[in-house]
Protein backbone atom coordinates (compact mmCIF):
# COMPACT_ATOMS: atom_id res chain seq x y z
CA UNK A 1 0.00 0.00 0.00
CA UNK A 2 1.63 3.29 -0.99
CA UNK A 3 0.90 6.57 1.50
CA UNK A 4 1.51 10.14 0.52
CA UNK A 5 2.84 11.97 3.10
CA UNK A 6 3.49 15.72 3.20
CA UNK A 7 6.93 17.34 4.67
CA UNK A 8 8.21 20.83 4.42
CA UNK A 9 10.63 21.73 1.37
CA UNK A 10 13.64 21.68 3.31
CA UNK A 11 12.97 18.29 4.58
CA UNK A 12 12.54 16.96 1.67
CA UNK A 13 16.24 18.66 -0.19
CA UNK A 14 17.92 17.41 2.97
CA UNK A 15 16.98 14.02 2.41
CA UNK A 16 17.18 14.18 -1.30
CA UNK A 17 20.73 15.28 -0.81
CA UNK A 18 21.51 12.96 1.62
CA UNK A 19 20.28 10.16 -0.66
CA UNK A 20 22.30 11.32 -3.42
CA UNK A 21 25.24 11.20 -1.40
CA UNK A 22 24.76 7.84 -1.03
CA UNK A 23 23.48 7.06 -4.06
CA UNK A 24 19.86 6.26 -3.32
CA UNK A 25 16.32 6.90 -3.32
CA UNK A 26 15.21 9.46 -0.63
CA UNK A 27 12.53 5.69 0.02
CA UNK A 28 15.46 4.00 -0.11
CA UNK A 29 17.45 6.27 2.52
CA UNK A 30 14.59 6.26 4.51
CA UNK A 31 14.13 1.97 4.50
CA UNK A 32 17.73 1.95 4.87
CA UNK A 33 17.11 4.55 8.34
CA UNK A 34 14.62 2.59 9.59
CA UNK A 35 16.13 -1.05 9.10
CA UNK A 36 19.88 0.67 11.02
CA UNK A 37 16.74 1.88 13.81
CA UNK A 38 15.48 -1.70 14.00
CA UNK A 39 19.17 -3.07 14.39
CA UNK A 40 20.53 -1.11 16.95
CA UNK A 41 17.26 -1.75 19.38
CA UNK A 42 17.47 -5.63 18.62
CA UNK A 43 21.76 -4.95 19.66
CA UNK A 44 20.29 -2.90 22.39
CA UNK A 45 17.62 -5.60 24.02
CA UNK A 46 20.32 -8.55 23.63
CA UNK A 47 23.16 -5.71 25.44
CA UNK A 48 20.23 -5.63 28.03
CA UNK A 49 19.48 -9.54 28.19
CA UNK A 50 24.31 -9.85 28.67
CA UNK A 51 23.71 -7.54 31.48
CA UNK A 52 20.71 -8.87 33.01
CA UNK A 53 22.45 -12.44 32.46
CA UNK A 54 25.49 -11.26 34.41
CA UNK A 55 23.53 -9.36 36.93
CA UNK A 56 21.81 -12.88 37.56
CA UNK A 57 25.34 -14.74 37.69
CA UNK A 58 27.20 -12.01 39.71
CA UNK A 59 23.73 -12.22 42.72
CA UNK A 60 24.16 -15.95 42.97
CA UNK A 61 28.16 -16.71 42.37
CA UNK A 62 29.28 -13.35 43.85
CA UNK A 63 31.99 -11.27 41.48
CA UNK A 64 34.10 -14.08 39.45
CA UNK A 65 38.33 -13.02 40.12
CA UNK A 66 40.04 -11.73 36.97
CA UNK A 67 41.53 -15.05 35.23
CA UNK A 68 44.19 -12.83 33.42
CA UNK A 69 46.99 -13.79 35.52
CA UNK A 70 45.95 -17.43 35.32
CA UNK A 71 46.03 -17.72 31.98
CA UNK A 72 49.07 -16.02 31.21
CA UNK A 73 50.95 -18.17 33.79
CA UNK A 74 49.33 -20.88 31.78
CA UNK A 75 50.70 -19.35 28.30
CA UNK A 76 53.73 -19.56 29.53
CA UNK A 77 54.43 -22.70 30.46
Amino acid sequence: MSRTLTISEALHARLEAEARLRGLSVEQLLEDCERKESEIKRREEAVRGIRDLHERIRAKYGEMPDSVELIREDRER
